[in-house]
Parts: structure tokens; C-alpha cells; sequence
């Protein structure tokens, strides 16, 4: 007889584990305990050398869906007085290092359930269907372990039956904190928006039905969900897609869709193998996919029901539904009754409402694949918090809090060598979003009880995240450690990659709209010879005014004629007088801005290659007057690029040449005379917005095959930035440079968005504590 303690770390909880072990240890005829501690999963087990051999083993293979094991450790015990079997036991509390688990997808077992007019305790559709291998985590959560008492399903005593189920090892609802059935759990209800309740009629089984049928009269609904409320209406009902726009005052942002299955979503895109596993998978996201007829927008942003009341709305429907935030537009979406029944007037027709109450809002996770990969371009509910484990020499780091950006606003917190990033709460210049972000830190502090030894932030003094960053590292005698915007976009993407800290140095290519630079200008087109202690800015895109600031964000036609202007706009609006774009930005009021250009008033200089998409799109009139969301114009340049001309049309020239201070510059100048003269001649706008993205994949390819030649310590190329979302940029820079022998490092499980740069902050933050204690 020989026994063992087995310490397993990772997510572990809430999935199942507990049960799984109990299982394998019945078949093995392993006798001992196991149970939940604040650590992870703790067994102690008693048997035959080669029962526990086999049995550690099998603790490896053989693991429930939604766990992930991160590590196992086995320690020798006294194999004195065994116990007669094994059992589960009680959980235990304590200073916490482990994980929660994100927010699951509906398993097919339980899809079947709800659709089963024969399921024994009426489960035939029970809209809060769960088990362990799917449902509700994160969104119901209030503190760890993750045990029913410590999340919102706290106040619904399980009924006989439940708990019959829940105490039962053998059951695939053991210890589903969410488990329930309509006679002891949450229920589900529509209501008007004068809070009247609506019966479903005689034909109706239940109200679920009846919003059906609402929709199809052409009614808007706010339907609440597993992390948020959603905005639902009929897809194909053109009228009630333009009503919901105006209400929610998103008037041209794509809006998302949800399908009843794949067949469906067949009818309207394009579907690779990938694209449909990553739709069923347990993260269940958005997925964008390439719409089958032409339109505006090339790619269509569908998803599957996640949970059973969206399965049970959408059972008869052959069409898709339109499935967005419950929210005005920019706004953090609803999660409670009050709020949706007051925010919601004006908006929603009618309410249907649970009583199971959202801990924490989770907005929809959106991703795409990009060269074969799940890319994730917002990470947030089904991927949220799964910690990310740090590559080597992140083990021992201190505990920080990296804060995040302003826009697509993640945190992260940094423990045990690893970085616990949040889910996406959007963009803190909207006040509700602020006050989200506010709470959300201060829940997941709680939750982890995570005890920062600093503080991490952004550059930039104006960001919201920066401000209370100070705020903070003020009030408890902490740190502050503040990290440029653009060597945290990099280092993400290295320690994404596990990019050791042993690695060597990349170059990071960073292309996003605009980051705090070290000269006071801002940057957005960076070459940055790198690691995670510092970096080197070896080249730029030529910077150029902003005239306005925020205002050459909003209307892109500041930033074309700015580029003009630079060359000479009196002889380019002479030579080219004749030109749709030159007499349009003629009747501008470009005397004003000239002036702010001459005095320096409100104009700061800027390296941003988004601000490049924008001056060229407004040339092609796309957006030219102005955007209703972020990326808006450089998004509609992507869409005017046929696939079919890229490797036809010639490339845009650009300048390339090192300035006064021995760093390289990207100068578009020349660029500008070749699409004037294209537009003069009557060239198509296809052609120039293909020559556009062509001459920008050469220009920055050869300026980092120059980087790598000259600085020889260059190991990796890593890519990061909100425009590498742009699927040609991507796909044609990352293509060219694996054809030149480099290794590419890219995102994959942390959007390249501002979206990630919370774990850049915080690896940063890391080195930079490691190396002041080591200091002498």
C-alpha cells in the first residue's frame, strides 16, 4: 500500500474536476479524498504502486472539457490507515491562487435536454439548463471558491430533485452551481415597457414563445442574457433593423448576429472548417465571416445561441436575429432589471427578463481567423479571466495591476507567473464606462484577493486608467510604474508568444491610431527594437499634424488635406484643381486650420499609420466627412480593396530615409502624387485602394529587412496594433517577412488591439520590479 498528495493548480473548479477524479479513482480502486481549496484541487490518495502510477496518469489524459491543468504535484504520505473509499469533500478557504473558469457555451447534453418533451422534472425547455460542463462562471461569481453560496444562485434553495443530482458524483450536475429546474429556479418573463407582464396566448407555450412571435411582428426586444441584456429584432425585417439604428443611435457600426445553427448562417457567408469548430467551440464568439452577397461591409459578425433561452428563441427561425448590446451606442450594455427597465424606455418594445442576477457584465467575445488562427479581436466572455501563463522568468514576479488604455480598456493582474486579464470593458471616455471599469477592478481585486506591490500605466497623463493608476498607487504608498504605450503593445505580444525573458531582443512592428510617445508627440507607426526592459525607437512613419486633435480623428478630410498640405497645397490644389477631392476640401475652412498649423494651436504631430487609412479613405470619399465609430474609415478602405487586384495592381512609393537623429522614416509624400494623378486620369477606386495597401506592405517589409540586417541582436519580428485588424495589412506583411526568413510573432489569444496591452503593462511592470530589486 503507498500513498500520495496530488496538488493540482490551474481550472480546476467548477468544471467537473472533482467528479472526474472521484470517477477514476472508483475504476482504479484508489481510496482517499479529494476537494476545492483557495489553490486549486487537493487529493490524497491511498492504493497499489501501479493503481497510483496508473491513476496519476490518467489525472493528466483524461480531463473534463473545461478544465485546464496547468501543473501537478506529487508528494509521498504515511500509508498508514487508509480510509475505507473515496469521497469528495468540503471545500476549503484561504489566500487565493486559483483561477475562475470563463463562462461556457451550452453543451450539447443539455441542448438536448431542453428541446426533450419527455425530460423528467420538466427541463423540456427550461431556459437555465446547465451542468458542469457548460453555463454560467463568471458572469455569476462573487468571491472564490466557486461554490453556489459564493455566486448569484445563492438565494434559489435546490429543490429535492436538484439536489439529488448536485450530491451525486456520478452525475453530470454534480456540484453545477447553477444547477436548477423551473420548480426551484430562476424563471424567465416579458414584460412591457410600462412593466405590464404579457401572457402568451392560447398557441404559446410559454413567453419565450411569444417574444418569438413579437419579433416577427417587427417588435424590438431587450432580452436579458448569461453576462448582459441584448438588443434583439428580425435580421431580414429591414424596418426594424433601421428603427432599432435609430434608437440605439448606431447608425452604421455593424451589428451582430445570432443564428439558430450553422445551416443557417450557411445561407448568408462563407464557412471554412475552422471558422465553424471555432463557432462551436465553448467560447462561443462573435466570429466575423465573409458575407456570400456583396454589400458594404464584406464580412458578417455572426454567432450560435450560447445558452438555452437564445436556443429556445431562436428554434424556429430560419433567419437570423439581430443580437446586440442592450445600450446606446459606445455605452456599457444592461445587466439588471432596473436599470434595463429605466435605460431601456424609447429603445426596447418590450422586456424579457430573468431573476437570476448578473455579478458581472461579459460582453459578447469577437474573433476571427486570420491566416488559419483564432484571432481574437475582443476578449471578454467564454475567454475571460482565464489566466495567461507567463513565459520563463516570470515565475517569481511580483504581484502588479496593470491598468490598461483608454479605448477597448482590459486590466490585468499580475500573481503567481500569471496574468489574470479582464474582460473587455470598453472605452473609458464614456463616463458609465468609467465608473464599469471602476467597480470591475475593485470586484476583481476582491475576488482574487490580489495585493498589488505596484501599480502599472499608461504614459499618457489624460487617460482615465493612468489618472486613477495614480490615484491608487497615492492612496495605498505604491509604485507607480508608467510604461509607453507601444512597448507595452510589443511586449504582449511577446510574452502572448512566451517570448522568455532570456529571448533576445525583437523588432516590434506597432500600427495602431495613437500612443503617449517619449518626445511628446504621438505615435502610432513605430519600429521599436525591444524586450521587456526597455526599447530602442528605430523607425516611424513621418510625422504629420493633427489639425483639430480629436477632430482630425472624427473627420478623416483633416487628415488628407494635412498630407497636401505638406506637399504645397497652393501648387497641388492648382495642378489638380479639376479633382472632385480638391474642390471639396476648397469649401473646408482651411484658412482656420492653416492658422492653427502656423501658431501650433491644437495641432500635436503624429506618427499614425491609422491616420494614414484615414487621409487616403477620405481621398476615395470614404467617410470623408466624418465617422460614427472608431476605425470607421479605414475599415471602409479595406472593404474597397478587392482581394483580386492585390497582386496585380503596382505598389504606392513611399520614402524611405534615416532623419537628422540616425532614425529611419517612412515619408508617404510620394505616395500622394501618384493617387492624385490616378484620380486625374479616372483610375477606379478599387485599383488606388489596392496600390494603397500594396505600397504599404512593400515600404514596411524592406524597412524591417533593413532593421534586421542592421541591428544583427534582432531575433523575431513581432506584430501588434489595432490596424494589423486590417486582414491585408496582416496577411501580406506577416506572408512577405516569413518569406524573407524571419520569424513572425503574432496575437492570437489577446486582441493586437489596445484590447491586450494591459499584459505588455504588466510584463513590463514585472521586469522593471525584478530588476530594481536586483539593482545594487
Amino acid at each position: 500500500m503507498s500513498a500520495c498528495r496530488i496538488r493540482i493548480t490551474g481550472l480546476v473548479q467548477g468544471v467537473g474536476f472533482r467528479p472526474n477524479v472521484w470517477r477514476l479513482a472508483q475504476a482504479g480502486g484508489i481510496a482517499g479524498t479529494v476537494r476545492n481549496d483557495s489553490s486549486g484541487v487537493l487529493i490524497e490518495a491511498w492504493g497499489s504502486e501501479s493503481a497510483l502510477a496508473d491513476f496519476q496518469q490518467q489525472l493528466h489524459t483524461d480531463v473534463p472539457p473545461l478544465a485546464r491543468l496547468d501543473g501537478i504535484h506529487i508528494t509521498v504520505l504515511d500509508a498508514d490507515c487508509p480510509p475505507p473509499d473515496f469521497r469528495i469533500i468540503a471545500s476549503e478557504s484561504g489566500e487565493i491562487h486559483t483561477g475562475i473558469v470563463a463562462d461556457a457555451s451550452m453543451c450539447p447534453a443539455c441542448r438536448a435536454d431542453i428541446f426533450d418533451a419527455s425530460n423528467r422534472r420538466y427541463r423540456y425547455r427550461y431556459p437555465f439548463t446547465n451542468c458542469t460542463h457548460c453555463g454560467p462562471r463568471l458572469s455569476i461569481v462573487r468571491t472564490i471558491p466557486y461554490d453556489r453560496a459564493n455566486t448569484s444562485m445563492a438565494g434559489f434553495a435546490q429543490c429535492p430533485d436538484c439536489l439529488r443530482e448536485y450530491t451525486d458524483p456520478a452525475d453530470r450536475r454534480f456540484h453545477a452551481q447553477p444547477n436548477a429546474c423551473p420548480t426551484c429556479g430562476p424563471n424567465v418573463w416579458l414584460e412591457d415597457m410600462a412593466g405590464h407582464g404579457i401572457e402568451p396566448t392560447a398557441a404559446e407555450r410559454d413567453c419565450i414563445d411569444t417574444a418569438s412571435r413579437l419579433l416577427r411582428e417587427g417588435h424590438i426586444i431587450a432580452l436579458m442574457g448569461l453576462g448582459g441584456v441584448h438588443l434583439v429584432c428580425d435580421a431580414m425585417n429591414e424596418i426594424s433593423v433601421a428603427e432599432l439604428r435609430r434608437r440605439k443611435r448606431r447608425y452604421q457600426k455593424p451589428l451582430a448576429l445570432m443564428a439558430r445553427d450553422i445551416d443557417v448562417i450557411r445561407q448568408y457567408c462563407y464557412m471554412s472548417e475552422a471558422e465553424a469548430a471555432l463557432l462551436h467551440s465553448k467560447h462561443a464568439p462573435i466570429v466575423l465571416l465573409e458575407r456570400r452577397m456583396g454589400g458594404e461591409i464584406p464580412t458578417i459578425g455572426f454567432m450560435l445561441p450560447y445558452t438555452p433561452l437564445h436556443a429556445l428563441l431562436l428554434d424556429t427561425w430560419n433567419t437570423p436575429l439581430i443580437m446586440t448590446s442592450a445600450n446606446l451606442s459606445e455605452e456599457p450594455q444592461c445587466i439588471t432589471i432596473a436599470e434595463t427597465r429605466q435605460r431601456m424606455q424609447g429603445i426596447a418594445d418590450y422586456l424579457l427578463l430573468h431573476n437570476r442576477p448578473i455579478v458581472n457584465r461579459v460582453d459578447d467575445s469577437v474573433a476571427r481567423i486570420l491566416a488559419g488562427k483564432p484571432r481574437l479581436l475582443r476578449r471578454a466572455r467564454g475567454y475571460a479571466p482565464e489566466p495567461l501563463t507567463l513565459p520563463a522568468g516570470f515565475a517569481n514576479a511580483p504581484p502588479l495591476l496593470a491598468m490598461g488604455g483608454e479605448l477597448k480598456n482590459t486590466f490585468a493582474l499580475l500573481r503567481d507567473g500569471q496574468a489574470i486579464l479582464s474582460q473587455h470593458l470598453g472605452d473609458l471616455e464614456d463616463a458609465r464606462t468609467g465608473r464599469e471599469y471602476t467597480h470591475t477592478l475593485r470586484l476583481y481585486r476582491d475576488l482574487f484577493q490580489h495585493q498589488p506591490q505596484a501599480i502599472v500605466v499608461d504614459k499618457h497623463p489624460g487617460y482615465r486608467s493612468t489618472q486613477l493608476g495614480q490615484q491608487w498607487a497615492r492612496e495605498q504608498g505604491l509604485p507607480l510604474i508608467e510604461v509607453q504605450h507601444h512597448h507595452a503593445h510589443v511586449a504582449a505580444c511577446m510574452a502572448e508568444n512566451g517570448w522568455s525573458v532570456e529571448g533576445g531582443k525583437v523588432l516590434g512592428i506597432v500600427l495602431d491610431g495613437l500612443g503617449y510617445g517619449d518626445d511628446g508627440t504621438l505615435w502610432g507607426g513605430e519600429f521599436l527594437l525591444a524586450d521587456y526592459s526597455g526599447y530602442e525607437r528605430v523607425g516611424h512613419f513621418k510625422p504629420v499634424a493633427m489639425p483639430g486633435g480629436t477632430q482630425a480623428i472624427l473627420q478623416p478630410w483633416r487628415n488628407t488635406w494635412v498630407h497636401l498640405q505638406a506637399l504645397d497645397w497652393a501648387e497641388v490644389s492648382t495642378c489638380f484643381t479639376e479633382l472632385e477631392l480638391i474642390q471639396y476640401l476648397q469649401q473646408q475652412p482651411l484658412a482656420t486650420l492653416e492658422t492653427m498649423l502656423t501658431r501650433g494651436l491644437n495641432s500635436p504631430l503624429s506618427s499614425s499609420c491609422g491616420r494614414l487609412f484615414d487621409a487616403v479613405a477620405a481621398a476615395l470619399n470614404c467617410s470623408r466627412d466624418g465617422i460614427s465609430y472608431e476605425g470607421q474609415a479605414a475599415l471602409e478602405l479595406e472593404v474597397l480593396t478587392p482581394a483580386c487586384l492585390l497582386n496585380i495592381v503596382p505598389a504606392y512609393t513611399f520614402g524611405l530615409e534615416k532623419n537628422a537623429a540616425g532614425c529611419w522614416e517612412i515619408d508617404p509624400a510620394p505616395l500622394w502624387f501618384e493617387l492624385l494623378k490616378d484620380l486625374q486620369t479616372g483610375y477606379c477606386r478599387e485599383a488606388i485602394a489596392a496600390q494603397f495597401h500594396q505600397g504599404l506592405i512593400h515600404i514596411i517589409s524592406e524597412l524591417a529587412q533593413c532593421l534586421w540586417v542592421e541591428y544583427p541582436e534582432i531575433q523575431a519580428v513581432a506584430l501588434s496594433g489595432g490596424v494589423f485588424q486590417n486582414a491585408i495589412l496582416f496577411n501580406g506583411i506577416s506572408q512577405r517577412l516569413q518569406g524573407l526568413g524571419q520569424q513572425v510573432l503574432t496575437h492570437q489569444h489577446v486582441p493586437t488591439n489596445d484590447g491586450g496591452i494591459a499584459l505588455g503593462q504588466a510584463v513590463i511592470g514585472a521586469m522593471r520590479q525584478k530588476q530594481a530589486y536586483y539593482a545594487p
